[in-house]
């Protein structure tokens, strides 16, 4: 294999480097993503990945939104956040614990 230029060498850092950055995480992601899609997606070894069907792709994605977080901003009520810290202290857990879990417990009651 021969030698890279100090040039090559330089510019593959930069690549890599830019690669690091949110906006090529994006780019990798949809580059990933569209591969996946046209079953273009190849193994490290080269072999081609079958097109996975819409029904395991959606389940997957369905297990994934459910164990994904994201973090938001909420008003609440004094009283209620006081309680919560409460309730937080006395089970040695923290109050946005609580708060989520009284949360996911309300929505399974609706549904």
């Amino acid at each position: 294999m021969p030698r890279k230029s100090k040039a090559e060498l330089e510019s593959m850092s930069a690549e890599a480097a830019w690669y690091t950055t949110p906006e090529g995480r994006r780019q990798t992601q949809r580059e990933f993503e569209r591969a996946l899609k046209r079953g273009t997606l190849l193994r490290s070894p080269g072999s081609p990945i079958p097109q996975t069907d819409a029904k395991v792709l959606a389940e997957l994605v369905e297990k994934a939104k459910a164990k994904a977080t994201k973090a938001i901003s909420i008003r609440l009520p004094v009283a209620d956040l006081e309680r919560a810290q409460r309730i937080a202290a006395k089970e040695g857990i923290g109050y946005q614990t609580v708060l989520k879990r009284a949360i996911q417990a309300g929505l399974k009651k609706v549904s």
